[in-house]
C-alpha cells in the first residue's frame, strides 16, 4: 500500500471497539491510504458506497473520515467510494449477522470490482454472502502460549500478501487471548485456502486461517489469523514485540493491497485444465531431480494424496480415484481426487469427483471406498464422516467420464455397526467402522467393512444385499489374533481362481491371507505381507484376465518438508497379483510399465565382482528402471547402490545377504536429518539361486520386485543433484551380475481436454 493509493471503508456495527479504532488508525497512517468508518445501517440502506459530495466527519450516512480526501471516481466499473471494504471484529458476533442485511450492497460492490476483507470474528460471517455456503467451523477464543501466526501455502507463495516477507512461516502474536476463527474439520466449498497456522516451530496445517474467494469482478479475503492492532497488556510477560508488529504490517498491507486490484484471485480448480495448471505450478516451483516429486508414479496435481479408491475400468478407460485434500499437503477434510488413463501409462488429471456435503453424513470427509458396475450404472460405496460417526454412503453417475456424481438421498446405507458385536470406540470415532469392498457373485452383492473390536482384534465384517442400498449383516469374514492389529483398514477380497486373497492394512503393514471362502468365512491356508516397505491401503480392479493393484506410498519425511513442497503422497506402479504354480502369491509390474522406457542406458553381462571392489555402473539417473540378476557365488552379500553421489556422501544401498534377506538401508540416503532413516527388509529365499530384481528409481521412490514374488517400496530423499549414480560391490567373497539392464523412464501427464 505504499506505491498506490487505497481507499478503505472500515465497517462497524455499533460503537467502534478499541481494536477497531486501532485498526482505523493503522490504515489511516499508511502512505497512500485513506480510511472512512462506515456503519452497517448505512451500508444496508445503500448510502455508504456512493462517492460523497464532501467526505467530512458527520456525513449523513453516520460515517466519519480520516486521512486524505477521496476522488469522486470509483474503482473498476463503479465500485464507487472505496476500493476495499474491511470488517475487522474482535468480539463474537452473537445474535443476527450484521452482514446479512447489507449483503446486497456488498455483493454489488464486489460485482463492480471492489474487495472485501473479513478479519477475526468477521471471518465467521462469510456465509452471509453468496460467495460461500460453508463458514469456518471453529469460532472462539485462543489463549496463546507461544508465537502464533500464518503458515502460508507454497502453492500461493507468489500472493501479494508475501511480497514484503521471506518464507512461508510468519508469527503474528506472541501471547494473550485472541479470536480463533478457522476451518478445521471442513473446508470452504468455493474458497481457496491460502494459509494455515504455525505455533512456535510447529506447523498446524489443519487450522486454515486465510481463504480467498473470487466474487464478481472483485474478491473476498477471510483472515482468521491473530491480526490485531491494539497493543496487548504486558501482564507480567515480555514486552510487546515490535518484530511481530512489523510482520503483521507487511502481511496485512499485502492482503488489503491485493483486494484493491483483484486481477488474479486464487480460487479452487474446477476443470481438468485447472488441475493441469495446478500440477504445472507445483512442478515449476519444485525439484525435478533426486528427492523430488516422482515423475512416473501417479501423484495428485498438488496437495495431499493417500489411499487409492474407486478403481474401475469404464468405457475402455482406467479410472483411479484417491483420497485427496484440496486444502494442502496434509491429511484432513478428505475429498476424492481423480485421474484417468487409456493405457496405464499416460494419465490425465480430472476435477475433484466427490466433496463433503455441508449438511450430509459425509460433512467431515468422503473417506475410502470402491467403485462397481451396477448393471450399467457406475456406483461408489465410500465412508462418510460426520462428527464421531463414519458410515457407508452411496453415489451414482450417468456421466460417461465419471466426473460428476449424485449422492443417494438415503445415505448412509448402513446406519450403525452391529449392536452386539463390540465394535471399538475411540476418542475420534464412535465406532471404528470404515472402508468398503463390494463385489457381486451369482446375483448377490457382497460388502466388506473394516473394523476393530473392543477386545483389541481387527476384523472384516461381511454384509449382503440385492440392490446396494439395503444391507444385511452376515458376520465376520475373518477376525485377527491379538497381534494382528487392533483395527483392520481397507479390506479387500480377491478371487485368484483356486484361492481367495484377502488383505487388510493394520496401520503399519498390508497383511494378506490366502484361503478359501466357505459359508461366508475365510479358511486361511497361509499369510504374509504384500509389501515390506512404504506401501499401504492397496486397492485392485478386475481387468479381464488379470488383477491390477495400486497402493499408497506415504511420505517418509517431516511434515514441514511436505508443506514446503506443496504435495504429499504417491501411488505405486500398477501391479499384477496372481497365484504362482506353487500356490503362492506372485507380483509384477503391469506389462504396460515398459512403455515408460525412453532410452536404454546400460546392458551389462557377466560382470564379476571381487570382494570389496566397488564397480560404478553406467546406469545413472533419478528416473530409471534396473533389471538385474545377481549370483552370490561365494560372497556373503552383494550391495546394489542407487541415488549415489560421486563421493558416496549420499547413497541408498540395496543389500542382499546369503541368508536371503534383502534390505534397503536408508541411513545414508539423505543429508536431510528429518527424513526417515530406518532400514526396511524382506526375506527372499532361496539364497542358492540367482536373485532376480526389477528396481524402479523415481526421484523419491525405490520400488523393488524380487524373484517375481516379493515387493519392498521405500521413500528416500537425496538432497544433492548429483545423487544419480549406480554401483555394485560384493562382500566376503566373489559375486556376479549375470545381467544388468537399465532404462531411463519418463512419465507424461496428458494435456487436459474435454473428451468424454
Amino acid at each position: 500500500m505504499t506505491d498506490t493509493s487505497i481507499r478503505v471503508g472500515l465497517l462497524v456495527d455499533g460503537d467502534p471497539t478499541a481494536e477497531q479504532r486501532a485498526a482505523e488508525a493503522w490504515i489511516g497512517a499508511r502512505d497512500g491510504a485513506a480510511v472512512e468508518v462506515v456503519s452497517f445501517d448505512a451500508l444496508a440502506a445503500g448510502r455508504a458506497l456512493v462517492p460523497p459530495a464532501s467526505p467530512e466527519p458527520g456525513d449523513a450516512d453516520g460515517s466519519r473520515s480520516l486521512g486524505e480526501s477521496y476522488p469522486g471516481a470509483g474503482v473498476g466499473d463503479g465500485a464507487g467510494r472505496f476500493d476495499v471494504l474491511w470488517w475487522h471484529r474482535d468480539r463474537p458476533i452473537g445474535g443476527a449477522n450484521p452482514l446479512a442485511d447489507a449483503a446486497p450492497a456488498v455483493e454489488a460492490f464486489l460485482a463492480a470490482g471492489g474487495g472485501l476483507c473479513l478479519s477475526l470474528y468477521a471471518f465467521a460471517a462469510v456465509d452471509a454472502l453468496s460467495v460461500e455456503s460453508v463458514p469456518p467451523d471453529r469460532v472462539g477464543d485462543d489463549a496463546l502460549g507461544e508465537p502464533t501466526g500464518v503458515l502460508w501455502r507454497s502453492l500461493h507463495a507468489d500472493h501479494p500478501a508475501l511480497d514484503a516477507l521471506d518464507g512461508l512461516r510468519h508469527p503474528l502474536r506472541r501471547r494473550g487471548t485472541v479470536p480463533g476463527v478457522r476451518y478445521e474439520r471442513v473446508l470452504p466449498r468455493a474458497g481457496e485456502p491460502l494459509a494455515s497456522t504455525v505455533r512456535g516451530d510447529t506447523a498446524v496445517p489443519e487450522e486454515v486461517t486465510v481463504v480467498s474467494w473470487p466474487a464478481g469482478d472483485g474478491a473476498v479475503l477471510g483472515v482468521g489469523a491473530p491480526v490485531l492492532f491494539a497493543e496487548p497488556p504486558t501482564d507480567g510477560h515480555a514486552e510487546h514485540d515490535p518484530h511481530l508488529d512489523a510482520t503483521r504490517d507487511r502481511l496485512f498491507a499485502g492482503c488489503l493491497g491485493s483486494l484493491a486490484s483483484p486481477e488474479a484471485v486464487p480460487s479452487p480448480p474446477e476443470s481438468a485444465d485447472d488441475m493441469r495448471r495446478l500440477r504445472e505450478r507445483v512442478d515449476e516451483a519444485g525439484e525435478d531431480g533426486p528427492g523430488g516429486r516422482p515423475a512416473y508414479h501417479l501423484t495428485a496435481p498438488a496437495n495431499w494424496l493417500n489411499d487409492p479408491n474407486g478403481l474401475i475400468r469404464w468405457n475402455g478407460r482406467y479410472h483411479v480415484f484417491y483420497q485427496y485434500n484440496p486444502g494442502g499437503p496434509y491429511h484432513n477434510s478428505i475429498h476424492w481426487g481423480h485421474a484417468v488413463s487409456d493405457d496405464l501409462v499416460t494419465w490425465r488429471d480430472e476435477p475433484v469427483a466427490l466433496a463433503p456435503s455441508p449438511d450430509g453424513p459425509d460433512r467431515d470427509g468422503c473417506w475410502s471406498g470402491c467403485a462397481v458396475d451396477d448393471d450399467g450404472t457406475a456406483t461408489l460405496l465410500y465412508t462418510g464422516g460426520a462428527g464421531r460417526d463414519q458410515l457407508p454412503c452411496l453415489a451414482t453417475t450417468d456421466d460417461p467420464g465419471l466426473r460428476s456424481w449424485e449422492k443417494y438421498d438415503g445415505n448412509p446405507v448402513i446406519e450403525a455397526p452391529p449392536a452386539d458385536l463390540g465394535v471399538l470406540e475411540t476418542d475420534a470415532w464412535r465406532a471404528e467402522f470404515r472402508d468398503h469392498n463390494v463385489w457381486r457373485e451369482d446375483g448377490t452383492w457382497y460388502h466388506l467393512v473394516g473394523t476393530g473390536l473392543s477386545d483389541g482384534r481387527g476384523a472384516a465384517l461381511l454384509y449382503t444385499a440385492d440392490d446396494l442400498r439395503e444391507w444385511t449383516y452376515e458376520g465376520p469374514l475373518l477376525t485377527g489374533g491379538p497381534d494382528a492389529g487392533a483395527v483392520w483398514e481397507c479390506p479387500e477380497l480377491l478371487d485368484l481362481g483356486d484361492r481367495r486373497l484377502f488383505h487388510v492394512s493394520d496401520y503399519e503393514n498390508v497383511v494378506y491371507f490366502l484361503g478359501t471362502l466357505e459359508d461366508g468365512e475365510l479358511v486361511v491356508d497361509s499369510e504374509g505381507l504384500l509389501d515390506h516397505g512404504d506401501f499401504y491401503a492397496p486397492q485392485s480392479l478386475d481387468d479381464g484376465d488379470r488383477t491390477l493393484t495400486w497402493g499408497w506410498l506415504p511420505e517418509a519425511r517431516d511434515v514441514a518438508d511436505q508443506w514446503d513442497a506443496g504435495w504429499s503422497g504417491a501411488l505405486s506402479l500398477p501391479r499384477v497379483i496372481e497365484l504362482g504354480d506353487d500356490g503362492g502369491i506372485r507380483q509384477r509390474p503391469a506389462a504396460e510399465v515398459t512403455d515408460l522406457r525412453t532410452e536404454q542406458i546400460a546392458d551389462h553381462r557377466d560382470v564379476r565382482l571381487a570382494d570389496g571392489d566397488r564397480r560404478r555402473l553406467d546406469a545413472a539417473g533419478a528416473t530409471i528402471e534396473i533389471d538385474a540378476e545377481i549370483a552370490l557365488d561365494d560372497a556373503e552379500a552383494v550391495e546394489l547402490s542407487v541415488f549415489e553421489t560421486p563421493d558416496r556422501a549420499e547413497h541408498t544401498p540395496i543389500r542382499y545377504e546369503r541368508d536371503g534377506t534383502l534390505t534397503v538401508d536408508r541411513a545414508p540416503s539423505s543429508g536431510d536429518s528429518e527424513s526417515f532413516t530406518d532400514p526396511q527388509s524382506m526375506s527372499v529365499p532361496p539364497y542358492d539361486e540367482p536373485l532376480s530384481l526389477r528396481v524402479f528409481v523415481d526421484r523419491s521412490v525405490v520400488e523393488i520386485y524380487a524373484n517375481g514374488r516379493h515387493c519392498l517400496t521405500s521413500r528416500v530423499y537425496p538432497t544433492r543433484e548429483d545423487a544419480v549414480d549406480v554401483s555394485a560391490v560384493a562382500e566376503g567373497g566373489r559375486a556376479s551380475l549375470t545381467r544388468l539392464t537399465a532404462w531411463r523412464l519418463d512419465g507424461l501427464m496428458e494435456p487436459s481436454h474435454n473428451s468424454p
